[in-house]
């Protein structure tokens, strides 16, 4: 498989493109830039599969009216410690960012907070919330639904989606330690990444329409749940946590990404914060998990490898690099961002595995 170029292109450059696109597709202003700072963000550290080469799709999605662009916003306040932001199927990123917003404030006021977003569009990387919360001194968790397209443990049909999850703690000093995982071998996202990048895929990643194991990214029609019975486990819970749980579709009946761009998705994304000074003394908790990082880092590695990293932490290197020095980008794909196009409608009417 002939692999296609690559482009290097500045954060701040890479950033109002996206933003201007989504802006040309009718969101407005302040939508569209929270978007495009969180696609920046993911490209910039390395998880393409969540950043432009989602963009056509959310372009498409947006001027065909499957995004809700003036969502009325609400907030219910269930308890001291519980409540529900009624996201009105707004712009995922925009709606579950303004979600973390209410659950910050929820947790640092009662030293808790379980907050979902009901009604949302597909959100992005998880991890980008999770850090806010960290850099406000709290504990987080985050997790969501997402489309059926995985193939649970034992099974021969797609069920559930990737549900991520993704958890954060404050540190005594640098970047909070920060994991965000799809309970699939990969995301679905990264087999979008390859396939626009013209690259095969390892044959543990997903099935073909036979059930086999593929190294082609366009053959694909179901993915792998990791360590099998576990990752199923682990999908089904986020599942109910994130959808059941606030009345939401669920399984196989959460809405497929790219059946139909017309119609709203109603996804759900939860948030579990906990302010860690309700606990403990809230430097001798940071103090701590720097403790842990600066031992796992003095370890000696294994053969074959340079250093023991935390998880998510060579993504936070990557970032830093990007910013700096510029973010790789598939060539087409800044092509497409460059250009006065909108509509690409590859997407219209397909399911999450056509080409």
């Amino acid at each position: 498989m002939q692999e296609v170029g690559t482009t290097l292109v500045d954060a701040t450059e890479l950033q109002d493109l996206m933003k201007q696109k989504l802006m040309k597709a009718g969101l407005k202003e302040e939508h569209a830039e929270e978007t495009a700072r969180h696609l920046t963000y993911a490209d910039a550290c390395g998880i393409h599969s969540h950043g432009t080469v989602r963009m056509a799709y959310y372009a498409e999605r947006v001027a065909k009216g499957g995004v809700n662009r003036d969502p009325q916003i609400s907030f219910e306040e269930t308890s001291a410690s519980t409540g529900i932001v009624h996201c009105d199927n707004g712009m995922g990123q925009y709606v579950c960012n303004i979600a973390l917003d209410y659950a910050i404030g929820m947790a640092k006021k009662s030293g808790v907070a379980v907050v979902g977003a009901e009604k949302t569009g597909h959100s992005g990387m998880l991890s980008y919330y999770v850090k806010k919360a960290a850099e406000n001194n709290l504990i987080a968790i985050a997790m969501c639904q997402s489309d059926p397209m995985v193939v649970p443990f034992g099974g021969s049909e797609n069920y559930f989606g990737t549900n991520p999850l993704a958890f954060s703690a404050p540190k005594a000093d640098g970047e909070p330690l920060v994991f965000d995982m799809a309970t699939t071998v990969q995301a679905w996202g990264k087999v979008l990444d390859a396939r626009s990048k013209h690259r095969s895929i390892p044959d543990t990643w997903a099935v073909d329409g036979e059930g086999n194991p593929t190294t082609n990214p366009s053959d694909v029609r179901g993915l792998l749940p990791i360590a099998g019975p576990k990752g199923y486990g682990l999908m089904m819970m986020i599942d109910v946590l994130s959808g059941t749980l606030m009345g939401l579709p669920f399984g196989k009946h959460v809405s497929s990404m790219y059946a139909d761009l017309t119609k709203k998705r109603n996804l759900g994304q939860l948030y579990i914060l906990i302010d860690p000074k309700k606990f403990t003394q809230l430097d001798a908790f940071k103090n701590q998990i720097s403790q842990m990082v600066e031992e796992l880092h003095e370890m000696p590695p294994a053969k074959g490898f340079d250093q023991v990293y935390l998880p998510g932490e060579r993504s936070q290197i990557r970032y830093k690099e990007a910013m700096k020095n510029g973010i790789e980008v598939a060539s087409d794909i800044y092509d497409y961002l460059r250009s006065d196009t909108v509509h690409f409608d590859k997407y219209n009417g397909k399911d999450a595995f056509a080409e």
